[in-house]
């Protein structure tokens, strides 16, 4: 069962919502009960990808080893060096589960500085609107916060080490695009990807089927609106 993540997006697609009108959203309940939705939707979201497995278990978010460096995969195993890469996997995505509960205070805040303008874009916006808003808002306070917890994670087994020394000379042939030399920075952005995956996912699920979304904050939102 979907949470009440972008539950008021329903509005958009609601007949109400034309007849209302989005000046309608001025009023102040109605914007109150839209970040209140969207506190939750991102709260589940982190819940659900901040702990064991929230990454290395979901295939949609997995992340798996750099795309150049899969190339030379075979190459790695070649030389015995298997289990590195395994191993390596296994680390990104832990790491990534280490990080991610550090995105909800900063996606709480953006809630909170939404603007009566903010929620009309939303609400008129296209399927994953609400988590373009997020990415905007948020992508490069969370690549800060992620960062030193995926550094700390990955030194732990150094396999960032060994990692980045291969991806290093890897470079110079051409093998590895130098984006992805770079373990930490790779893992980071993973893990912010893996987040807007899972926002997307939940928003695009409630707006395709706004009528298994009911709920007495919905009510409300209506009943506001409706004043």
């Amino acid at each position: 069962m979907h949470t009440l993540f972008f539950s008021l997006l329903l509005l958009v697609i609601s007949p109400c919502t034309y007849a209302l009108g989005l000046d309608d959203l001025s009023n102040k309940d109605a914007v109150a009960g839209l970040k209140e939705a969207l506190v939750k939707g991102a709260g589940s979201a982190v819940g659900k990808l901040g702990k064991a497995d929230g990454f290395l278990g979901n295939d949609k978010v997995k992340i798996p080893l750099p795309d150049s460096l899969q190339k030379v995969d075979g190459m790695l195993r070649k030389f015995g060096m298997s289990k590195y890469a395994d191993e390596l996997v296994v680390t990104m995505n832990r790491a990534a589960e280490a990080a991610v509960p550090e995105a909800k205070a900063l996606l709480l805040k953006a809630v909170k500085d939404m603007s009566v303008q903010d929620a009309k874009g939303i609400l008129s916006g296209g399927t994953t609107a609400a988590t373009e808003y997020f990415r905007g808002k948020t992508s490069q306070p969370l690549a800060e916060k992620f960062l030193p917890i995926v550094q700390k994670a990955t030194a732990k087994v150094k396999l960032a080490d060994k990692y980045n020394q291969f991806a290093g000379k890897a470079t110079k042939f051409g093998l590895v695009d130098e984006k992805q030399a770079n373990l930490e920075n790779y893992v980071t952005q993973k893990t912010l990807d893996g987040l807007f995956v899972m926002m997307a996912e939940e928003e695009k699920a409630i707006r395709a089927d706004p009528v298994g979304q009911t709920s007495k904050l919905l009510s409300k939102v209506f009943g506001a609106i409706g004043k």
